[in-house]
Formats: C-alpha cells, structure tokens, sequence
C-alpha cells in the first residue's frame, strides 16, 4: 500500500470520525429539545408563563436568536465547554418555544411526523457523506430560496394569505431537504481538516456541525408538521 493510499484511508477514518461527533451532539440536542418541549406543554404553569404572556413569549425567542448569534460569532474565541453548555441551553430554550406545538397537534400526529422527518434527513443526509457530486450549487440556491421564505413568511404574518402559506410550506420541505444534503457534505469535508485527537478544536467544530444540522432538523420537522400534522 502506498502513502497516497495511506492518506486517503486516514481522511476517511478522519471523516468518519468527526461526522459521529456531529450527529452525537446534534442528536443530543434533540432529544433535549424534546423533553424540555413535552415537560413545558404538560406543565401549565410553565405553558401559562411562556403563552399566556406576548412578551415573555418574544422574549424567549428573542433569546434563541441572540444565543444562536453569540454562539456562531464567538466560537472561535470561547473555551469548548462554553460552546457545548450554550448549545445545549439553545436546544432547551427551543424545546420550550416549541412546546407549543404539543397544545395544537395530536401527540400520535407530532410522533408520526418526527418518524417521517427522521427518515427523510437520514436518507438526505446518507446522500450529501456518499455522493460524489459537488452540492455547492444546491446549497447556494437553497440559501437564496431560504431567504426568500423567510421574506414571504413575514409578509404572510401580516396578510394571512393561505395560498402563500401552503407555497412556503412547501418550499420549505423541499429547501430543508436540499440543504440537508448540502450541510451533510460540507461538514463532511470539514472533518477532512481537523485533527482526530480530541482537542477543543475539534470539539467546537463537531458542535458548530451539529447545530447546523440540528436547525435543519427542527425545520424540515415544523414545516412537515404543518403538511402531515393532525390539530386537536
């Protein structure tokens, strides 16, 4: 075996490697988000403080916002214990915003379309580590579709168009897919350039990998909802 055959064997391991450390941590998160989100909506009190107050409910998403900006700005500057705590703390502030959805969607409706979203972003995800084909143009045009839902879905909070909800609600599953696939490869050749020895490095960057794959998640999760979610 020669040394380029040698090389290349380390890269895949290396890869394998950090991917596993990205889907450890994001699948973490999830399953945070989940139990602070049923805790939250089988609380009242806790329901009655987040929904029964406009303010404390913007406040709370104010502050995923501001989390998910410090953690993005800064990760390169804080220590990897601080990156992994306020990561974990974005995914229980998000498990309470979205305890909402277990007061208007059956419980059978949220399990089945968790099922379905784990389905499609593993198959996506299987797609964007094995494909040989460069998927940067497909993550450019999700990006771009991206921004253009988030426009449409601000115009729409004020006009209440359901023609242009179902348009973004679609477009949405197919935007989430494609960059599922994107993000899947583009952290995939990220851990072709860390070093495989357990450093804070190393570990801040399996956690930036997991958020974005995370935020991923939990979108192609609310927009299959609103197409395969039964309301109470």
């Amino acid at each position: 075996m020669d040394s380029n055959q040698i090389s290349q064997d380390q890269i895949v391991v290396a890869q394998a490697n950090f991917i596993t450390r990205v889907y450890a941590w994001m699948s973490g998160a999830l399953i945070i988000t989940g139990i602070v989100a049923a805790w939250a909506a089988a609380t009242p009190a806790v329901s009655q403080l987040i929904f029964g107050n406009k303010w404390a409910f913007y406040a709370l998403i104010i502050s995923e916002l501001l989390t998910v900006v410090y953690l993005t700005s800064v990760i390169n500057k804080i220590e990897a214990q601080t990156a992994t705590l306020v990561f974990l703390i974005y995914a229980a502030l998000n498990g309470l915003t979205m305890s909402v959805i277990f007061m208007i969607y059956t419980n059978a409706s949220i399990a089945s379309t968790f099922y379905i979203t784990a389905g499609t972003f593993g198959a996506m995800s299987l797609y964007g580590y094995y494909t040989k084909k460069d998927l940067t143009s497909l993550g450019n045009m999700a990006f771009m579709g991206l921004i253009g839902i988030i426009i449409a879905s601000v115009v729409n909070f004020f006009f209440q168009n359901e023609m242009l909800y179902w348009i973004v609600t679609y477009l949405g599953v197919l935007i989430f897919v494609a960059l599922t696939a994107y993000d899947t490869q583009k952290i995939k050749r990220m851990g072709a350039s860390v070093d495989d020895d357990g450093s804070d490095d190393v570990r801040k960057a399996a956690i930036m990998g997991a958020l974005i794959l995370y935020l991923d998640f939990i979108n192609l999760f609310l927009y299959l909802l609103r197409l395969f979610g039964k309301r109470r």
